[in-house]
């Protein structure tokens, strides 16, 4: 068994761990693994926001144009697409992208194809909403968790390589310790959310900053290949508590520190589901996330219900990823959204 640290970013640990070092977890967990070469990802969530059947082939069409974008020099080197509801009733289109180089990143954000798009007065008039959210962690400040070894999806599929079964799982706190800064840092927020630019309640073009350490979690299910039982499993046990989780989060999160909640599902470019889907949630703190996943009875319910069928799975595919950040590399960026949409609503008006 190895730890859920990569070696190379393996330290002298001055923070204690919640298990005794002889712990044993109660099933078989891995992570990703990428080499010392991958100092930083990149992880970056596009969106076309609409509202109502009229608009949604036109939003389909922008989805796709912004997905033709990606082919271009140094585009993402894994992407998927989702769609969800939130709690303003708008349907939203969601392009996530994950590069391993932020030099790369940066060179295709700044090429003239995709920066004149976004800065076009065009996007102004479309009657859509976008938002460009983008995130980029170094090599210490993210952790994966994954039930499978193939295939990985999410930030796994740039990491290039996975560990062998891991220690740090199974127990409140195993989160926070398998992040590589956890070795040595709380990873306590500092600063707020604020409004660089714009008026959420306008409409327009808004840009939001973040502040060190916001907390983001994907959290993702995918029964696609999953036999009639564990497809049923996933579907009438995990599922509804999954749910009821998620809506709470969506429409209450602001009660427990919860800035934006989206849970997805996948589809494909025409917009027609998939049997996969995840959950999008940031957060104030590594903290508040960890204080509503082990006292909210939405939550315990969700991880009483994996507990007890962990074991047993074969083709049902759970899996997780967390990141936290510095203020500096983080990008929030709205244009006509309504004022609820993802970090609008939190957000701190100018001084």
């Amino acid at each position: 068994m190895e730890s859920a640290i990569s070696d190379h970013l393996t330290c002298p640990r001055t923070l204690t761990r919640r298990v005794p070092d002889g712990y044993q977890p109660p099933f078989p967990m891995w992570v990703g693994r990428a080499d010392e070469e991958v100092q930083q990802v990149v992880m970056g969530y596009f969106g076309v926001q609409f509202r109502g059947d009229a608009q949604r082939p036109a939003a389909l069409r922008a989805m796709r144009d912004m997905v033709a974008g990606f082919d271009l020099a140094d585009g993402p080197l894994h992407y998927d697409l989702t769609h969800h509801v939130d709690n303003q009733n708008h349907e939203n289109l969601m392009i996530v992208g994950y590069w391993k180089d932020i030099a790369a990143h940066d060179r295709w954000l700044q090429c003239p194809e995709v920066a004149d798009w976004w800065a076009s007065d065009e996007r102004l008039s479309e009657g859509l909403g976008y938002f460009r959210e983008i995130v980029a962690p170094r090599a210490e400040q993210f952790e994966t968790l994954y039930a499978f070894q193939d295939a990985l999806p999410g930030v796994g599929a740039v990491m290039g390589g996975i560990s062998g079964e891991i220690n740090e799982h199974g127990y409140w706190g195993s989160m926070r310790e398998r992040f590589p800064i956890s070795q040595t840092d709380w990873i306590q927020p500092s600063g707020e959310l604020r409004v660089l630019s714009g008026d959420p309640a306008a409409g327009g073009r808004v840009v939001v900053q973040g502040h060190d350490n916001i907390a983001l979690i994907r959290s993702g299910q995918d029964w696609a290949e999953a036999e009639t039982a564990e497809r049923n499993l996933y579907l009438d046990e995990i599922l509804p508590t999954l749910q009821d989780g998620m809506d709470f989060l969506r429409d209450n999160g602001q009660s427990v520190g919860c800035y934006s909640n989206r849970f997805v599902r996948n589809i494909d470019l025409d917009g027609n589901f998939l049997d996969q889907s995840y959950n999008i949630g940031h957060w104030g703190s590594l903290d508040k996330l960890e204080r509503w996943a082990e006292s909210h009875p939405t939550h315990l319910r969700i991880f009483t219900t994996f507990f007890r069928v962990a074991a047993s799975l074969s083709k049902l595919r759970l899996y997780h990823e967390v990141s936290v950040f510095d203020a500096r590399d983080q990008r929030y960026e709205y244009i006509n959204c309504h004022p609820q949409t993802g970090m609008l609503r939190d957000a701190q008006p100018p001084q």
